[in-house]
């Protein structure tokens, strides 16, 4: 036999194309409803059909063809016997009627043009004229828009298929005139079987694990996976395609590299776990592979520590001792632990991408992986509850009201919830032990909050004052010298703050430097303050002028005199005429008595005095 006439061997996946939908792999969810609809006669005049490359998009095309040009037909299992069925077989010449174009070479206005004018004669002797448009995705608006009218409303003896793996490209007008096929990647345990017949047919025996790598390596595509079995058959060596030599060629980690990674790993063993990455180096893998390979082996750890039981159905190609062996391992590191390295490994795989070297890379993989294993996950600590509560602890919490703005939170208020808590009666039974203050520890802040809600012009007042808790459950107040009148005046409103507060017992009284017990010796009532003559002209003038207060005592710091703001709020000093701030309280004196005027309770909480001006007011 002459060169020239050796026979030239066909590719795997050309020779083993299916003829019928029943012969197709993975794309049950497809075939089978095609199917129905032939048989139901409710077949469409345009298809398009989605999906990865590899998966049978072009070879459904070509068999649904079959089905609607068969004598027989149209059905859903062509007769194979016919011309159509014969000439549209896996090595046949093809037929006239079904007409199959590269979109990508066939993509503009006028090749839309051309397919129109041909689209207009019948067929020459089938059926149906089928236009089957590969990588329809290439081609462009224009050309889809010039083939709108004929796709949507063909001739009766024409049908369109578009073939495409990237479906968003196809313009909406033309997408929603088609039926819609997503046709899907096969999982290995679809295709392994699939393969594995195949290789009976050709008469080869793999060792075990070859197929898991000729299905990793083609991704789930059978075209692809097709491919690789291909090469690695070309080859075999007497009839048996070897796990070694199919590793090298493919460029995947020996198992044996893998199992010893992971027993280092688990070991925290630097030196073994380092020499491992050496021998990777050396070899000639890529680190990038290696590292790609590790995060698929945690993987199957992981599934390994989670079901056990399972592991053999969900992994059912794994050798028996493999499959024994990665249980062992599983079961040292434990779910948590491979399911932080399988992170970790995946994080690491995404900086590798364009790394400048690979390797340092992996070798900081491997050193997070070795610390990471070195480290005890922290216990959470528990919380211990506190043994004496503090009464702004236990005070009632509520949320703010809208009306109230956030600059009436001041620093020497409490908490917001301890500021909006409702006035509370006073308990009948005695206050914990943990909620009675000692020597100088009062909440006075939380009494503060107490009284303002009572009324916010007492609140305002006693803000001005300190306090200090003395023995015999006295409550002692220390005001200026020149509010003293003003926060006696107010002793009731403070006494019923106290006993929501701190709870029933105690006594409130001014801080005179000699306090004592009101059941020995009652306190000597402070002098009523001298009130100016106030003159009354037709237009006064009045101009509030704070009197100067004397040196404080030594134990007293002065607190700066309230000035009202414009903002609402529980802190704030209203203003007389403000209708905002609704009516006073009826414990409040300083408003509710009606033969005191309005200059006069100006003068009294301004702490100023009038004189007479010129001019016509302020």
């Amino acid at each position: 036999m002459s060169r020239s006439e050796e026979p030239v061997t066909e590719a795997l996946y050309r020779r083993y194309r299916p003829d019928t939908f029943e012969d197709m792999v993975g794309q049950n969810h497809v075939t089978d409803t095609l199917q129905r609809a032939l048989s139901n006669g409710r077949a469409s005049h345009a298809y398009l059909f989605s999906g990865p490359r590899g998966c049978g998009k072009t070879t459904s095309a070509r068999i649904l063809a079959r089905c609607l040009n068969c004598a027989e037909g149209p059905t859903d299992t062509p007769c194979g016997k016919c011309p159509s069925c014969l000439d549209l077989a896996v090595g046949g010449p093809g037929s006239l009627d079904v007409v199959e174009i590269d979109a990508a070479s066939n993509r503009g206005v006028d090749d839309a043009r051309e397919l129109r004018e041909r689209a207009a004669f019948a067929p020459a002797r089938d059926r149906y004229k089928v236009f089957v448009l590969d990588e329809a995705h290439m081609v462009t608006r224009e050309g889809f828009n010039a083939l709108l009218k004929i796709v949507e409303e063909p001739p009766p003896h024409v049908k369109f298929i578009f073939a495409t793996t990237e479906p968003e490209k196809v313009i909406g007008t033309i997408k929603s005139r088609t039926h819609h096929y997503h046709f899907r990647l096969v999982p290995p345990e679809v295709l392994v079987p699939y393969l594995e017949n195949i290789c009976e047919r050709e008469g080869i025996s793999p060792e075990p694990g070859v197929l898991d790598l000729v299905v990793r390596a083609g991704g789930g595509s059978v075209r692809d996976s097709m491919s690789v079995l291909d090469q690695l058959l070309a080859g075999s060596h007497d009839g048996v395609i070897e796990y070694a030599p199919s590793v090298a060629l493919l460029g995947y980690t020996d198992a044996n590299l893998l199992d010893n990674m992971i027993d280092a790993l688990a070991e925290a063993d630097g030196g073994k776990v380092f020499d491992l990455i050496e021998q990777v180096v050396a070899s000639g893998h890529d680190p990038r592979r290696f590292a790609d390979d590790l995060l698929q082996r945690v993987r199957d750890l992981v599934i390994c520590a989670l079901a056990p039981d399972q592991a053999g159905d969900i992994m059912p190609h794994l050798p028996a001792d493999q499959l024994e062996r990665m249980l062992s391992q599983a079961n040292v590191a434990g779910s948590r632990v491979l399911s932080r390295q399988a992170d970790m490994i995946e994080e690491a795989l995404r900086t590798m991408v364009g790394a400048t070297s690979p390797r340092l890379q992996l070798e900081l993989l491997a050193a997070r992986l070795l610390a990471d294993k070195e480290e005890a996950p922290a216990a959470a600590p528990v919380p211990v509850p506190s043994s004496s509560p503090s009464p702004r602890d236990t005070a009632p919490v509520r949320e703010r009201r809208p009306s109230e703005s956030p600059r009436a939170a001041r620093p020497e208020a409490s908490t917001e919830a301890a500021r909006s808590a409702p006035v509370v009666p006073a308990r009948k039974s005695s206050p914990p032990a943990a909620t009675t203050p000692t020597g100088g520890d009062i909440p006075w802040e939380d009494i503060v909050v107490r009284v303002n809600e009572t009324s916010r012009v007492s609140g305002a007042i006693v803000r001005n004052a300190k306090a200090r808790a003395l023995p015999g459950k006295i409550v002692a107040l220390l005001a200026p010298p020149h509010m003293v009148a003003r926060v006696e005046a107010q002793l009731g409103v403070v006494q019923n703050a106290v006993d929501a507060v701190m709870g029933p017992g105690w006594s409130v009284q001014l801080d005179d430097g000699k306090v004592h017990d009101p059941k020995v010796m009652p306190a000597e009532p402070a002098p009523e303050p001298t009130k100016p003559a106030a003159q009354v002209t037709p237009t006064p003038r009045l101009v509030a002028q704070t009197t100067p207060a004397p040196e404080p005592e030594p134990e007293y710091e002065p607190a700066p005199e309230p000035m009202p703001e414009s903002d609402s709020g529980p802190d704030s000093v209203p203003e007389f005429g403000d209708d905002d701030q609704g009516d006073a309280s009826l414990d409040d004196e300083t408003i509710t008595n009606p033969t005191r005027s309005a200059e006069e309770l100006v003068l009294e909480i301004l702490g100023g005095r009038v004189i007479e001006g010129e001019g016509s007011g302020f």
